[in-house]
């Protein structure tokens, strides 16, 4: 049985590239929910294509309920909402065939298109003192599994990094990054036909494809944008503070790993309400 799961995110989407579109409440964030549906609809269309038993798209942006779910593709099943402690991979298994990852994006710090990694409150992430990409993360998530990384979308920044990170990845550039909120972006239609060739030709070469490595050390570290989230996030067991506004635990497996990046997430989202509340004090 072939099962293909897909994570899609929005900000490596063709056709975006502001704070206006990937914020619920924006303008322009309709129009962003739209393409993000769409380049979904070309991946799971070009899964199908080749052959795909069963496919699993979970939403993985922000809170995680931006696809329209009436305009997806009926074949495939979707996985919303959060929290929940894999984030943009839950639902990945391990006997998934390959993991293909959409509209994805650039570290934080990083150049291009609207970088970040899992949050804007934190300013750089680190596995075994090298800066990560959520990519690279849920990749070796799906890595722990055995289920090899087939497909990255985005911009070129995230296309560069994914080559070098997954073994015989196919990668689409759908956009370059002008800077961070700034693109020069394919259409739409030209998006979504290449997001559909690269995804049939890697599902028919599933077989050949090989995980990345997993470590057998996992230190995870975190910059945070202030002192204040760092103090909140501090409180889960196991976590040292190395600095004012760095953190560092050491975990057991790659689940684990993802299961702490969430957990400092929503902490660190706490002294972000704090600061924001002192910030607007009238």
């Amino acid at each position: 049985m072939t099962r293909v799961f897909i994570s899609v995110d929005m900000e490596g989407v063709a056709g975006v590239a502001t704070f206006d579109q990937i914020i619920r409440g924006g303008s322009g964030y309709p129009r962003a929910q739209e393409l993000m549906t769409g380049e979904a609809n070309a991946a799971i269309r070009g899964a199908f294509a080749s052959g795909a038993d069963e496919v699993l798209v979970n939403d993985s942006h922000g809170t995680m309920d931006n696809l329209l779910h009436d305009r997806l593709d009926p074949r495939a099943r979707v996985l919303f909402g959060a929290p929940r402690p894999s984030c943009m991979v839950q639902g990945i298994s391990a006997g998934d065939s390959i993991a293909v990852f959409v509209g994805y994006h650039a570290a934080a710090g990083a150049p291009g298109v609207l970088a970040h990694t899992f949050s804007s409150n934190f300013t750089e992430l680190r596995v075994n003192g090298e800066a990560m990409t959520e990519a690279e993360v849920n990749g070796l998530y799906a890595a722990s599994l055995g289920v090899p990384v087939g497909v990255v979308t985005g911009d070129d920044e995230i296309c560069d990094v994914a080559r070098k990170a997954f073994p015989g990845v196919t990668t689409v550039e759908v956009k370059r990054a002008n800077g961070y909120s700034s693109a020069d972006s394919l259409a739409p239609e030209a998006a979504g036909a290449a997001i559909f060739a690269a995804v049939q030709a890697a599902v028919a070469d599933a077989p050949s494809l090989r995980p990345a490595a997993v470590p057998d050390e996992l230190v995870l570290e975190v910059d945070f944008a202030s002192p204040l989230m760092a103090d909140f996030a501090a409180c889960v067991p196991r976590t040292d503070r190395v600095a004012a506004r760095t953190l560092r635990g050491q975990v057991e497996t790659v689940d684990d790993l993802l299961k702490l990046v969430m957990a400092w997430y929503y902490l660190a989202s706490l002294g972000a309400q704090q600061l924001g509340a002192l910030i607007h004090r009238r």
